[in-house]
């Protein structure tokens, strides 16, 4: 993997960069949309190509585990030819799922033993197999196994789960060593820094995570509840730590204003649900703000879903129409939505990397930060 900073903003420590794989270039910053089990919801792999247009999707480790299963990835030839997609995919290591799964699973310092939501059988992730799973399934970029916190999070349980991401840290890298590339091109590795809230355990988990020496570096246990005041001053402390010349990738992240103000602290990388999540649910994503069309006022409102007329993508429906879908529950309401929203994230990184260029980022970014918080 390669890595080429190309512009920092002088008003911030925003910039753009290129991120190189042996599935093509990725233009930072860069949104993900979240393929959770080989398909982004609600959307065929052409409209996502053609329409959408990411240079980069995400999968989910614990969801493609259970589901087709590594044995059916593998024989396909891994998830790229599996989805027919032929651009980059990060996998995520399934610690955030583990995490989710609270009453479902156990954790030890060998690993995870945890209960499958589909048919209640037990399986165990530990550093060494999560690897072994993510070599298979062959994604471009694969992440360390972790433990993600909850929120709140009492100090010392942060601290010695921090301390144990850490020691699986260490297995994943050796373990790692020993597996050989399955589809002829290459993965690259991720680690993942933690700490919760705490200042002080995310710089010592920053350091930790920098001295690995890998490519590119995460930061997890964010976006989990806790005030987007405390995410920003999380980022803030692990941005000034994590090396310039690397990728940092901000997981789980999140509404178009984190998106925008995390990009001001220096993260080139995101993925959140929330925009295919909340199109299913009829909220919309604009450049003046949000929009539940499913509100009568949209009623007879025959004006594009964005007033600033931005086509994100090339849908040329109106507020009544969509509004009307969904009061009458036709699914294609649900893939307008979720191709409109997705438009609009790629839309947002997009002209946040044109503006970092042009050297006008803080400005746009703090007119954008007061429109985008509008209730339409």
């Amino acid at each position: 993997m390669k890595f080429d900073l190309i512009k920092k903003d002088p008003n911030s420590k925003a910039r753009a960069a290129t991120l190189t794989t042996d599935h093509g270039t990725i233009e930072t910053p860069i949104f993900m949309p979240v393929g959770t089990v080989a398909s982004v919801k609600g959307v065929h792999q052409r409209e996502l190509r053609d329409e959408i247009n990411p240079d980069i999707i995400l999968g989910n480790t614990y969801h493609l585990y259970l589901r087709p299963q590594t044995k059916i990835l593998e024989a396909a030839g891994g998830l790229h030819k599996f989805m027919n997609w032929d651009r980059n995919i990060l996998t995520d290591s399934g610690g955030y799922q583990v995490y989710s799964l609270s009453s479902n699973r156990k954790i030890k310092e060998e690993g995870v033993k945890f209960k499958s939501h589909i048919d209640g059988s037990y399986h165990v992730f530990t550093p060494e197999n999560v690897m072994e799973i993510q070599r298979t399934i062959g994604a471009d970029i694969i992440m360390a196994f972790d433990e993600c916190t909850p929120y709140p999070c009492d100090y010392r349980y942060a601290k010695r789960s921090m301390h144990m991401t850490h020691r699986w840290l260490d297995r994943c890298i050796t373990h790692l060593d020993k597996l050989p590339f399955k589809y002829g091109y290459e993965q690259s590795f991720f680690p993942i820094v933690q700490g919760s809230t705490y200042k002080d355990l995310r710089a010592q988990s920053a350091e930790y995570i920098a001295n690995a020496g890998a490519v590119g570096n995460a930061i997890g246990g964010l976006s989990v509840g806790e005030p987007a005041e405390e995410m920003y001053a999380m980022t803030e402390v692990v941005t000034a730590i994590l090396p310039e010349d690397k990728p940092r990738y901000l997981m789980g992240v999140g509404t178009p204003i984190n998106i925008l103000e995390n990009i001001a602290l220096g993260i080139d990388m995101f993925d959140c649900v929330m925009p295919t999540r909340n199109a299913r649910n009829g909220m919309l994503f604009t450049a003046h703000g949000s929009i539940n069309i499913k509100n009568k006022k949209w009623e007879a409102d025959f004006s594009p879903v964005d007033e600033m007329g931005h086509t994100w993508v090339d849908l040329e429906y109106s507020k009544a129409y969509l509004r009307h879908l969904f009061v009458a529950n036709e699914y294609l309401g649900k893939q307008i939505a979720t191709i409109h929203n997705l438009g609009f994230y790629m839309w947002l990184v997009r002209e946040a990397r044109r503006q970092i260029i042009a050297g006008t980022f803080r400005e746009w970014k703090d007119k954008m930060v007061v429109q985008m918080n509008n209730k339409l």
